[in-house]
């Protein structure tokens, strides 16, 4: 007789608690997860789908005007929002049905409705309780706003995947990936765009060539960057809504997207009854298992706070099915993850940062190259591609690529995997390029740059 009605329970079926609870189902655990909105989380349904699918319907402005040099005559393009959000939501859905296919498939049971630990292995869900030998939590984020008057006005990224109509102004405040990528969507549907940021560039932590060539990238495409810019209150007037500025300076726009930071949902899951520990801003805190404080109770994904990229949640949560449920103790491992800000342009980056090597002890050797993309010798844009590469100089190990322009995050994938297996600077050189592409830069930088 099972001392538990379940192996492991998951609360949260996002993309990280999906991927372990199926993983662990498939080894022949009982598995059950409960979710109490809709079944995909935030990646499938309030994040990275949803908000590329705009990217993706926005980058056909560029398509359309860059067609004229290649001896296209288009006829004036007309751009149709609610179609683009309509058919948007349409894939939303067949993915969640996808999602629920994958669960039932595998043999985890789904259990509707918000989920709380009662102690460290009683879950109760809707009044309905059963037990658990483990428990992972993988309940994701939220997007938060500061605590300033006028705040009421603002709306999130959540609303900004589905607004009914394009605002002819929009002002986003913040200079992180999710300000970055909405601004680049709006600016190219012709929405008036304000990007506020309270830092001296865009994207705080990345490399700061990358942080110079994308604040340009956007001025040039018309997007009014503002930074050391701190906003106080909003207030409305007939004009719109107003940002007043702690500068004087203030923004005037018909919608305000706050795009200031996220926050791990964990209010609510009764993680102190069962003893688990919380750290700053009500985060997780496990250790290189993804295990709490608590034997046997388990986080992954952004309720950690620790890296907040979907793939990294999968893993963590694959990891935990693999040792416990497959005899194969796995740990992921954190080094060399690649990530990427689907702006426009997009940014792909993995390894340190050149700032992060030097801080690190490394003594290191920079290779950038700036080129205008063969592309836009015929469609006469005017937008460049930075490549980087950071080396060590002592052992000639690649320490971190980074690039801006077209197809970044594709090309930057692949060059994970070459950072991974500890490749070296003349290992790139000594590689053959693909001609033409952009991609070959990488493997033809041959002059450092000047200290």
């Amino acid at each position: 007789m099972t001392k538990y009605d379940f192996d492991l329970f998951t609360l949260g079926a996002g993309s990280g608690g999906v991927a372990g609870s199926r993983r662990a189902a498939a080894y022949g655990a009982r598995v059950g997860i409960a979710e109490e909105s809709r079944v995909g989380g935030t990646c499938v349904l309030r994040g990275c789908v949803p908000k590329k699918l705009l990217v993706y319907g926005a980058r056909f402005a560029d398509d359309f005007a860059d067609a004229a040099g290649y001896g296209w005559t288009v006829p004036d393009p007309v751009f149709d929002w609610p179609t683009l959000i309509r058919n948007k939501d349409h894939e939303l859905d067949r993915l969640h049905a996808v999602y629920l296919k994958l669960l039932a498939d595998s043999g985890v049971r789904l259990f509707d409705g918000r989920a709380r630990l009662v102690d460290r292995h009683t879950i109760e869900i809707g009044g309905e309780r059963v037990t658990t030998e483990r428990v992972m939590i993988a309940t994701g984020g939220h997007p938060v706003v500061p605590d300033i008057p006028g705040i009421e006005h603002v709306i999130s990224s959540n609303e900004a995947l589905s607004l009914p109509a394009l605002p002819r102004r929009i002002a986003i405040v913040g200079g992180g990936y999710i300000a970055l990528e909405f601004a680049s969507i709006f600016n190219n549907l012709d929405v008036e765009v304000s990007l506020v940021c309270r830092g001296d560039a865009v994207l705080r932590g990345f490399d700061h060539d990358i942080r110079s060539c994308v604040g340009a990238a956007l001025r040039e495409r018309g997007i009014a960057l503002r930074t050391h810019t701190h906003v106080t209150r909003i207030e409305t007037s007939s004009d719109g809504l107003v940002l007043v500025t702690q500068e004087g300076d203030p923004v005037v726009a018909d919608t305000v997207l706050y795009a200031t930071g996220r926050r791990p949902n964990t209010r609510g899951l009764g993680l102190d009854a069962a003893g688990v520990e919380l750290g700053a801003h009500g985060a997780v805190p496990v250790d290189d298992w993804s295990e709490t404080n608590v034997p046997g109770i388990y986080a992954v994904g952004d309720v950690t706070d620790r890296l907040n990229l979907t793939p990294v949640a999968i893993a963590e949560a694959r990891a935990i099915a693999e040792t416990h449920y497959n005899g194969n103790p796995t740990k992921l491992d954190r080094s060399c993850i690649p990530t990427a800000v689907f702006s426009i342009p997009p940014v792909g980056t993995v390894g340190l940062s050149e700032e992060e090597a030097r801080a690190a002890g490394h003594a290191v050797d920079v290779y950038r190259s700036r080129f205008r993309p063969m592309k836009h010798t015929l469609s006469g844009r005017d937008e460049r591609t930075m490549m980087k590469l950071v080396v060590d100089r002592a052992t000639d190990r690649v320490l971190g690529c980074h690039m801006v322009g077209d197809d970044a995050p594709e090309i930057t994938q692949g060059l994970a995997i070459a950072l991974k297996c500890g490749a070296t600077k003349k290992q790139f050189d000594q590689t053959v390029g693909i001609h033409p592409t952009a991609a070959e830069e990488f493997v033809t930088m041959r002059e450092k740059v000047s200290e």
